[in-house]
Formats: structure tokens, C-alpha cells, sequence
């Protein structure tokens, strides 16, 4: 288990009946990691891709149900063509040279986002890796690509508008649960805990109706550097946390 290589005050702090059920990450700072060194940004993505190795293992240990990686957002297309065709890259590299080992953990795998939008031969890799792994009963991973939380609604209102103008529901049936059943994230609870690595303090339009009552932390830590430690002392936060959902 993880938790047996790391320090005893860490071990000790931890709540192990108090474990967040679903966290979510904005993993940030990738691209002023590889600056910082003087390397090309995509360096810095694939130093970040170590990183996401160690978390989605330590999440598996410590018996997290879901674990949500903010990967690609639809703004991310704005950036040098170069980056993002290397970014299309490194997801099939992960995809592919670690699908076996995710299997292996019993982990499954699930893409959320506008997938039409990316190249064929990413969307073949995300097929096999979601085949491969549709029966696992572990950690549940889900991978935000070509994901906007605002896009999410909105497409949730179009399923909606599309069934009451069909007949399949009437404007006064349109609920929470509803809404809840038409956004990627169906079936899902909402995230107990979102942290962000790199330093910035925003959610830059990351599952923004499922974040309604989840916990936010913050780490100075670039995405690269952020290691096992750094998740530990996230959820120790969390657990310190009242959380009363409007209540008392």
C-alpha cells in the first residue's frame, strides 16, 4: 500500500474513514515548469504525465471512488499548434502504453467531453481503453478532454429542450436530477474535493454545477513537481473541513 512508504506524520493524519469519495484536479503549470528549465512546453506535459501515474495510484490505494483529470479543455485549442498536436500525441502515448497497467489496477477508465472534435486517432485509443476496461470495479478515472463545464450545461439543456419538445417531459418536470441526468457526468456524485496545482486560484470552467458544494485547495506546486505527499496533505485538509451543504 502507499501509504506505508511515506513519512509516519503523514500516515497519521490521514482519516482513513473520512477518505473523499470523488476528487477532481485542474493540473496546472505544466507549461512554466518547462520554462523555468528552458525546454519546450511540451516537456513540462510530459513530466506532468509522471505525475499523473503517481496520483491515480495513490488514489487507488486509498480506495477513491472516482478521480476526475481536467486534461484538455475546449480553450486549450487556442494555443500554438505545435503544443496542441503534441498534447493529441501524449494522450495516445498514455493511453496506450498504460491501459494494460490501469486494467491491471482494476481501474476504469472514462472520457467526458466534446469528443467529436478531436483527431480519429485519439478517438481510437479512448475506445480501447474504455473496451478494455468497462467491467473494471475500482477506481474510476475519468478523463475531462475537449471538456467546458458551461458547454456541459449546455448541452444538458438541449437534451432537455429536445424531450419536453417531444413530449418525453413537461418545463415543470426540469429539476436538479434532471439536469444532473443529461451533463457527462451522470451516474456520478459531484466532487467532494477539487485542487488545482500551479498556483492560480480558479476553477477556469471545470465541472462548474458539479463544484456547487465541493471543497476547493489550493497548491503553489507545479503539476510536474506535485507528488504523493501534496495529495495527502489535500485530503488531510479536506477532512478538517465541516461540510454543512447550506446547513448548520
Amino acid at each position: 500500500m502507499f501509504l506505508n512508504k511515506h513519512k509516519v506524520e503523514t500516515k497519521n493524519k490521514i482519516n482513513m474513514n473520512n477518505i473523499p469519495k470523488h476528487i477532481a484536479i485542474i493540473m496546472d503549470g505544466n507549461g512554466r515548469w518547462a520554462k523555468k528549465r528552458g525546454l519546450p512546453r511540451i516537456y513540462g506535459h510530459k513530466a506532468g504525465i509522471k505525475t499523473v501515474k503517481k496520483v491515480v495510484k495513490v488514489c487507488s490505494d486509498l480506495s477513491v471512488k472516482y478521480l476526475t483529470l481536467y486534461a484538455f479543455s475546449t480553450e486549450n485549442w487556442k494555443r500554438p499548434t505545435d503544443e496542441v498536436n503534441g498534447l493529441m500525441n501524449l494522450l495516445i502515448e498514455y493511453l496506450s502504453n498504460e491501459v494494460d497497467e490501469l486494467n491491471k489496477k482494476n481501474v476504469k477508465v472514462i472520457f467526458i467531453g466534446d469528443l467529436s472534435k478531436i483527431p480519429d486517432k485519439c478517438n481510437y485509443e479512448i475506445f480501447k481503453a474504455e473496451e478494455k476496461t468497462r467491467n473494471n470495479t475500482g477506481l474510476i478515472l475519468n478523463i475531462a478532454f475537449n471538456y467546458s463545464g458551461r458547454n456541459d450545461i449546455i448541452n444538458a439543456v438541449k437534451k432537455i429542450c429536445d424531450k419536453v419538445v417531444s413530449g418525453q417531459l413537461k418545463t415543470s418536470d426540469i429539476n436538479e436530477d434532471i439536469i444532473n441526468k443529461n451533463l457527462y457526468t451522470y451516474g456520478q456524485p459531484d466532487p467532494d474535493l477539487i485542487l488545482r496545482s500551479g498556483g492560480e486560484l480558479r476553477l477556469s470552467n471545470f465541472l462548474i454545477w458539479q463544484s456547487a458544494y465541493s471543497e476547493l485547495w489550493f497548491s503553489d506546486v507545479l503539476w510536474p513537481d506535485f507528488n504523493e505527499d501534496d495529495l495527502i496533505e489535500a485530503i488531510v485538509e479536506y477532512q478538517k473541513r465541516n461540510r454543512r451543504f447550506g446547513g448548520l
